[in-house]
């Protein structure tokens, strides 16, 4: 009943996961293959903690994503699981292909996107009532 919704968080989640071009927190020079901004001065433990608090904000907001799948039937936790999978991978490509798009353009897109998705789907939902 909600798929404007989903598309609103998947794109969205390119900001929370801090994918390109919004990895600016953790790569803010020109140079960030080898400057990695707020985690430079990091080590040992500290740097163990950020990682897994890190990672463990992934599995969370993994998680959400699910949310939107899981129901009481058996299958629709491999539907979940399957589309965390593809959910992710297409994070990792917004990453990989938008590396050097500027984040102001980026923001436009992802907020426009997420408006229209989740404006559109709620419209529905009040005509169908």
């Amino acid at each position: 009943m909600l798929p404007g919704f989903f598309i609103g968080v998947v794109v969205i989640l390119a900001i929370k996961l801090r994918k390109s071009p919004f990895d600016i927190s953790t790569s803010h020079h020109a140079h960030q293959e080898m400057v990695k901004g707020t985690t430079t001065e990091l080590s040992g433990p500290t740097l163990a903690c950020y990682t897994i608090a890190d990672w463990y904000e992934q599995v969370l907001l993994m998680g959400l994503v699910g949310i939107f799948f899981a129901n009481n039937q058996w299958w629709s936790v491999v539907v979940a699981l399957v589309c965390i999978v593809l959910v992710y991978f297409f994070e990792v490509l917004i990453d990989n292909t938008c590396a050097r798009v500027k984040w102001q353009l980026m923001f436009q897109v992802a907020w426009g996107v997420t408006l229209v998705a989740a404006g559109t789907n709620l419209l529905i939902l009040q005509m169908i009532r």
